[in-house]
């Protein structure tokens, strides 16, 4: 307590009497001091038990006439994690109401805020009566009120009160916000969680924008609230105009239900249902939607197939869908899961937008992960579905020619402890694979009547089984050479059983390349690696404060002939692609994956090169060539997808690849990278990027170029530009596009412009984008757009227009 104008030890010694009588009056009647808890809508103060009452105040008075005790002077009262402060507290015990006046300030032990300049309530806080009322909860959402009354500790009324999820401006706090809610009379109700608004006008950056006679929201501290969620409305050719209105079931705390209603003008009601449920270890989730169709022939292809419904003509087509997620933690080092989509064509996700479910490949999958230490295991099923609107059976298809894979394992052990005084490393992997239609491309839409030799997946059934160990130990001379030995090790055990159209697809092949066809039902393999790394970094330090690093590398790798290679001998499922660049230079083996293995002896040579300056700017740099020094050349041998045509790596002496980097502090960043005929020096392939972010532009550019691969179906070379650029035009505001154009086919292939405004409260965001088809020179045009207010909710149409040009 402190004394402020007590002049002599008397009266000091009756200040402290006279306030220890005030604090045994105050705790004897219990008054609770101001919390209003939870919410405005739940003030009932929960202070525990045994808690101390603190009164700090300049003076104190005590009238025992009019049982009143009186703080006056920097009041400050603190009671169980409680605080109010006020010029003036009176408590009368005749009618055991508080009365605090003067920039009167109570903060919650949640931190929930509230601010007057006179609050008048009872001693348990059930009823009360505040006049010029501010309330700022813990999630920044703010109430304002010429006044305001609590009844029966449930409701309180706001009476010509102001709501708004918007923070005040600091340097201008008269400003009206983003958005606000003035309403006659806003009722809160703490037990239900509910803010009713009355003869309501919604006000957009000071506006009046609509009148709402009445509206109900979610308490804003509610998290979870059954209650209906803001509308949607979107735009489609097949399926018209609609408009979804979900309402969301808060069951309880651990489970919900929402249910959707969406109306297309062409199509009729499509009805969605997802559960969702969360346990202490982990949650799933359960989604269901189905719409009996209008108008099927809405999809109907320019060759008058209905290739999402079905046969033309069919009326009332039904279609559906069922998906699943899951995650759990078994423990701290087990996790299981699941993704799994069942629907009634191979399209239907994608063409009605299902959230989690409308992309444009969707893996199901069912795993089992674990992780301990630099210990993995993977185990895994898994299925690709193709959202594509292309009928099955057409060569252009792709569903049927997804695997299941049943399943894929990985295994990585590296042991704490070193071998040799080197580092052990250990690999396993497993898969079984199951096609139903052969993958086969022996002519590609793109460049009609080009011969193209691929199978690139076979019909049937086809199981592999990989283990892999390699040890390596790195030495440094006193020149400061470092040499890294390395051995390793990898078997293999190989399983198929072709569908007959697949051998004879394979065999085909085969006679188109004149090569021999010895695909066999079963085999076992082994690669043995002895290999040396030779590295010399060397640091230059200049004059100028900059420092500069290469490093000369070679590598040797002896090892003998990839086996089974001759012919068309081996299934090619995981090693697919092949990019040689300066990023896989240095790889010990090049292939993608594990069904190709790199044999005979190679050697890679090249450097390595990082600079930093005193400004801030920074270098790197990769470039070198690889030399096949002994052996059959993998990539020189033919498969059934051609890997190695065209990598750079099928001759002895491999092209040269090359990267070189630069970054500033100021956010400005480049790069260029290539792979250059050995001989002539022609550009392969090449990508160019540069991109600065900053205020007020932050832009974008990259080229791509790849030389022509007739085995692949490309008999052109291909060129690519993308820009994006965006610009604030103010703090808040900010305009974006993006632009990809084919310099081959002279084809703008997509291009989009978005207009954005984001603060705290308010985002709305609006994107118009274009994409052609590159054979048909068809344009598809999308329009989004989307409006969130924070605790009100979002209004508009789906993202996926918008995420095209984000």
């Amino acid at each position: 307590m402190r004394e402020a104008f007590l002049p002599s030890n008397r009266q000091a010694r009756l200040a402290r009497l006279y306030a220890a009588s005030a604090l045994a009056c105050l705790l004897a009647c219990g008054v609770p001091l101001p919390a209003f808890a939870q919410d405005v809508g739940d003030v009932a103060t929960k202070v525990p038990s045994g808690s101390q009452m603190l009164l700090a105040a300049d003076t104190l008075e005590y009238n025992n006439d009019n049982q009143t005790v009186t703080a006056i002077g920097g009041v400050q009262i603190d009671y169980g994690g409680n605080r109010l402060v006020a010029q003036k507290v009176v408590y009368n015990r005749n009618t055991k109401r508080m009365v605090a006046s003067g920039n009167v300030e109570i903060v919650n032990s949640d931190g929930t805020k509230i601010n007057s300049q006179h609050i008048d309530i009872t001693d348990d806080f059930a009823d009360g009566f505040v006049n010029a009322l501010r309330v700022e909860t813990v999630d920044k959402a703010y109430f304002a009120a010429e006044s305001a009354e609590r009844m029966g500790g449930v409701l309180t009324t706001f009476h010509n009160g102001v709501y708004t999820a918007c923070e005040p401006c600091e340097d201008k706090p008269d400003k009206a916000p983003t958005w606000r809610v003035k309403a006659r009379k806003i009722i809160w109700n703490g037990e239900k969680k509910t803010v009713r608004f009355e003869n309501a006008n919604f006000e957009f950056f000071g506006f009046p924008l609509a009148y709402l006679p009445a509206f109900e929201i979610a308490d804003p501290t509610v998290k979870r609230k059954s209650g209906f969620l803001i509308p949607s409305i979107s735009y489609n050719s097949h399926l018209g105009y609609s408009v979804k209105v979900p309402y969301y079931f808060a069951l309880s705390p651990t489970y919900d239900l929402t249910v959707s209603g969406s109306g297309y003008t062409k199509q009729g009601f499509l009805g969605e249902a997802e559960w969702r449920q969360r346990f202490n270890n982990g949650q799933y989730s359960l989604k269901m939607a189905g719409i009996q169709q209008q108008d099927p022939d809405a999809f109907i292809d320019s060759a008058g197939r209905n290739v999402d419904s079905g046969a033309a003509g069919d009326p009332n087509k039904f279609r559906g869908m069922m998906g699943t997620q899951g995650q759990f933690a078994i423990n701290e080092r087990w996790n299981f899961g699941w993704d799994v989509l069942l629907q009634t064509d191979k399209n239907f996700s994608n063409t009605y937008n299902i959230d989690k479910y409308n992309a444009a490949v969707h893996q199901s999958s069912v795993y089992l992960t674990g992780l301990n230490g630099r210990n993995y295991f993977d185990v895994r099923a898994m299925h690709f579905e193709v959202q594509e609107n292309t009928l099955n059976g057409n060569p252009a298809a792709r569903s049927g020619q997804q695997p299941w894979v049943l399943p894929s394992l990985d295994y990585a052990y590296i042991p704490d402890a070193s071998i040799a005084g080197g580092q052990l490393s250990m690999n396993v992997n497993t898969r079984v694979i199951r096609r139903d239609d052969l993958d086969e491309a022996f002519e590609t839409p793109y460049n009609a009547g080009t011969p193209v030799q691929r199978v690139r997946g076979i019909a049937g059934e086809s199981s592999r089984l990989t283990a892999e160990a390699e040890w390596k130990r790195s030495f440094i001379t006193d020149d400061g050479l470092v040499l890294t030995p390395l051995l390793a090790l990898q078997g293999d055990v190989d399983y198929l059983n072709a569908s007959s159209g697949s051998l004879a697809a394979v065999n085909q092949m085969a006679t188109n390349l004149g090569q021999q066809d010895n695909m066999r039902s079963s085999f076992a393999r082994y690669m043995a690696t002895a290999g040396l790394e030779m590295r010399w970094p060397m640091l230059f330090s200049m004059a100028s404060g900059s420092s500069h690093v290469i490093e000369p590398m070679a590598q040797v790798f002896l090892r003998p002939n990839e086996q089974y290679v001759g012919g068309l001998a081996v299934p090619n499922e995981d090693a697919q692609s092949m990019v040689f660049d300066a990023t896989t230079l240095f790889e010990r083996d090049k292939f993608s994956g594990y069904d190709r293995v790199e044999g005979g002896s190679r050697a890679n040579v090249g450097f390595r090169y990082s600079g930093s300056y005193i400004n801030g700017w920074g270098t790197n740099a990769i470039f070198g060539q690889s030399y096949q020094i002994g052996g059959d050349n993998s990539f020189a041998a033919p498969d059934l997808v051609n890997v190695g045509a065209y990598s750079g790596l099928q001759d002895t002496k491999s092209d040269y690849v090359g990267l070189f980097g630069i970054n500033s502090p100021n956010g400005f960043a480049a790069s260029i990278s290539g792979r250059f005929d050995e001989q002539s020096f022609e550009v392969r392939r090449a990508e160019v990027k540069a991109a600065y972010s900053g205020l007020p532009v932050s832009l974008s550019a990259k080229y791509a170029f790849i030389q022509a691969q007739p085995l692949y179906g490309f008999t052109t070379d291909r060129h690519e530009v993308t820009l994006g650029a965006s610009t604030h035009l103010a703090e808040n505001w900010r305009v974006f596009g993006t632009g990809t154009y084919d310099l081959q086919e002279s084809l703008l292939v997509k291009d989009g412009i978005g207009f954005a405004y984001n603060d705290s409260c308010f985002t709305y965001l609006m994107t118009y984008s274009q994409s052609r088809d590159l054979n048909t020179r068809e344009v598809t045009q999308s329009i989004g757009f989307n409006l969130s207010f924070r605790t009100l909710g979002d209004f508009g149409s789906s993202t996926s227009a918008i995420d095209t040009i984000q």
